[in-house]
Formats: structure tokens, sequence, C-alpha cells
């Protein structure tokens, strides 16, 4: 059984299970999927000042610090005893384009080559690390919500906002990875 949880699962189990999440959570508790939420309860519990965006009851949406949590705990679960000390597989296309850059590393979701303490006092580490920390912060408010409660949970509730979010989400994502990511690498 340890076997097969260390293995990738395919995207037509994973992906089912993600999106039994939007009806359980609705059925359950009236609940909407999302992760993006978590921060501003966060925030509205530990900063104590009056500032009108944090003022609301946190407490009553407590379960999505949980489900956060859950989140995260899973993935150190998964990353401590469940690795299988593998390379990540990874498009033979995309390995050829990375090692013109220098990225060879492919044994963690992250290439360490980029991610890590020395290279976030770089150029190159501070622009992919702070400030493309900071870009998905700020679209993650100014949209509204994450990619999963836009494109999981807003989706499949048919709304038209969740929509253009998520076509804009992609299309950054496409002009991020495309155009943006090359010239980032070079530096």
């Amino acid at each position: 059984m340890i076997e097969f949880l260390k293995q990738p699962w395919p995207w037509y189990i994973a992906g089912p299970l993600i999106g039994l999440m939007v009806p359980l959570l609705l059925i359950l508790g009236n609940k909407a999927f999302g992760v993006s939420s978590s921060l501003r309860h966060i925030c509205a519990i530990c900063v104590p000042l009056r500032i009108p965006f944090f003022k609301y009851d946190w407490k009553k949406e407590s379960w999505n610090l949980f489900f956060a949590g859950g989140i995260l705990a899973g993935g150190v679960i998964a990353g401590l005893f469940l690795a299988s000390g593998k390379a990540i597989d990874v498009n033979p296309k995309l390995v050829s384009e990375f090692s013109k850059y220098g990225i060879t590393d492919y044994h963690s979701l992250v290439p360490a080559q980029i991610f890590n303490w020395q290279q976030l006092f770089t150029l190159k580490g501070f622009i992919l690390m702070v400030v493309g920390g900071f870009f998905v912060g700020f679209g993650t408010r100014y949209a509204g919500g994450c990619t999963s409660g836009h494109s999981i949970m807003g989706l499949s509730n048919l709304q038209f906002p969740s929509l253009v979010a998520t076509i804009c989400f992609m299309a950054g994502g496409f002009i991020m990875a495309n155009f943006i990511l090359p010239f980032i690498l070079n530096l």
C-alpha cells in the first residue's frame, strides 16, 4: 500500500478527488473551497489593528485554517515519508530548455539551483522569490481569490468573475513561462 502512495497519481484519480471537495464542502457546511482566504484569517487573528478589512468574525471561518493546515501537514508527511527518492519525471524538451540556463537538478519539485538561500540574495533569486511572491499575493487579493478558489469552486458554481479570473490566470501563466521567465533566467 505504501508503494502505491509513493507513486505519482494520474490526473484521472487526483483531479476528480480534488473536484469532489467542492460538493463535499457545500453539502457538509455550505463552505467554499479556496486557500487564500486563510491568510486573511491569520492576519485578522494576529494583527490587533483596527483595519476594516480585518474586522470580521474570523472564528466563523476558522474551519478554513484547519483545511489549510491539513494541506500543509499532508505536504510535510508526503515529503518526509512518501518521497520515492527518484528524480522527478520531466518532459525531455523542458530538460533540454532548462539545461540552457544551468538547471539540471530534478530531484525535487523546485530546482535547487534557483530556489535556495544563496540565490535569494542575487538579483535573479530576489526577482523569482520576493518579487514573484509579491505578485502572487497581490494578484490573489486583486482577483478576490486564488486559482483553486476561482478555477475549482467558482467555475463549478458558474460564476462569471471566476471564468474571467481563470482566463487571466492562464494567460498570465503562459506569458510568464514563455516570455518573462526565460529573460529572468538569463540574468
